[in-house]
């Protein structure tokens, strides 16, 4: 039985830019051409012909009669079979960057370990971005060019952060942001991508919370009356955020939520389990 968790994946950075877009979710083969290619106004058989030869042979994804571009279900890194919650191992990743664009960096990354119910691992370390960090990040994070000096660029470090995420399930509190610098980083340094499980805080939150007007990461911290020993530091938020997880863990187990099958299919609105609903709720 194969457990839910993170793979990593060799591809040049075309076919993991092309992988990684059709990972967000079914897309046409135009559009996917000028996502990949940057292609504006290339002949429509251009475009097709270049997606087809660069992703005709790959098993990770499928193309349909219509064009569309999809994960090939046969090999999504999932929740195929049934995997209890309390087996799970949950890698909880923060990463603080130079900014939220495309060619932002990484500079510092946390990762903590969650399993049988608590913390039992804490990775992190400051990273050299190899460009400026901004007044505004410095003044938000107080990460600075003085702190980064003597920081490991992420080549340095991929092989470490490769080996804590390897086999867990991938969580963070807006998990499409750092699953994508984290991406980024790992390609550019190993030419590899991760593949496999995420699990995003905010959205089990908001399932799990309902009657909460706000689901970040501050609010969630009132709520459960936690305490963040260094806000916008990504140890600490790596750290409050696998706090915030194991709370929701539990809401789920109250509803009688016990394996990861059941989970995804509850965050998806699903009614799943027969326990009782979480009294804030």
């Amino acid at each position: 039985m194969s457990h839910p968790g993170l793979a990593f994946d060799s591809a040049t950075p075309l076919v993991s830019r092309a992988i990684n877009r059709i990972r967000q979710g079914p897309i046409a083969t135009n559009e996917l051409a000028r996502d990949v290619f940057e292609l504006r106004q290339a002949p429509e058989g251009l475009a097709a012909r270049l997606v087809y030869e660069l992703l005709g042979s790959d098993q990770r994804v499928a193309v349909d009669d219509g064009g569309i571009w999809s994960v090939a279900l046969n090999r999504l890194e999932s929740a195929t079979c049934s995997s209890r919650l309390s087996d799970l191992e949950f890698a909880v990743v923060d990463v603080e960057t130079t900014g939220s664009k495309r060619d932002d960096r990484v500079m510092e990354i946390a990762c903590v370990t969650v399993a049988g119910g608590s913390i039992c691992g804490r990775y992190s370390t400051l990273v050299d971005p190899g460009c400026w960090i901004p007044d505004r990040i410095s003044r938000l994070t107080g990460i600075d060019v003085t702190m980064i000096q003597a920081a490991p660029r992420f080549e340095g470090i991929a092989a470490v952060v490769r080996r804590v995420l390897s086999g867990r399930v991938f969580v963070a509190h807006n998990a499409r942001f750092d699953w994508r610098f984290v991406s980024d980083e790992m390609l550019r340094a190993r030419a590899e991508i991760p593949s496999g499980d995420r699990l995003c805080t905010v959205r089990f939150a908001k399932r799990a919370l309902p009657g909460l007007r706000r689901w970040g990461l501050d609010a969630l911290i009132s709520y459960y009356g936690l305490e963040c020993q260094a806000r916008h530091r990504a140890w600490g938020d790596a750290h409050v955020t696998a706090e915030i997880l194991l709370n929701l863990l539990e809401v789920a187990d109250r509803r009688g939520i016990a394996d990861w099958d059941q989970l995804q299919c509850w965050l998806g609105g699903q009614p799943v389990g027969g326990g009782a609903a979480d009294a804030h709720a």
